[in-house]
């Protein structure tokens, strides 16, 4: 009998997996829409309004993370803190080669605060997921 609730609590996380996932796309069609109208209107200007068209890229982005996150059911937490762990090892990446110039510049100082942000973020993360995941754990006493 608890096995049926399992299974169909297993059936109902699936289907919000799903809803979401979807939801995630619709938007994602409607950035990459948005993105379009604006890098056709920055061609037409002359782009001389590329960091006014970046800004705006990168707030749509945060709204959108924003609603993908924050809809998301907590059960489903554990493999998005995976997934952002992996997003992290990503950012460190670029990080490393931002920071690689010999010359001393913005771009290196952004570059080396990027890669210890990242590394914050990449190992909380697993202290994080750990926690979580042994309070899943039997106790044998």
């Amino acid at each position: 009998m608890a096995t049926d609730k399992v299974i169909e609590g297993a059936a109902d996380l699936a289907n919000n997996a799903k809803a979401l996932a979807a939801q995630a796309e619709a938007l994602m069609a409607q950035v990459n829409q948005l993105a379009g109208q604006l890098a056709s209107q920055a061609q037409q200007s002359g782009g001389g309004d590329s960091f006014v068209f970046f800004v705006m890229i990168f707030v749509l982005s945060c709204f959108v993370g924003y609603y993908v996150v924050w809809s998301v059911t907590p059960a489903l937490h554990s493999p998005l803190m995976s997934l952002t762990n992996a997003i992290s090892s990503v950012i460190i990446v670029g990080a490393l080669i931002a920071a690689g110039p010999a010359d001393l510049s913005l771009a290196k100082v952004f570059g080396f605060f990027a890669v210890i942000l990242a590394s914050v973020n990449i190992f909380g993360g697993f202290i994080v997921s750990q926690r979580m995941l042994s309070m899943f754990k039997k106790k044998t006493n």
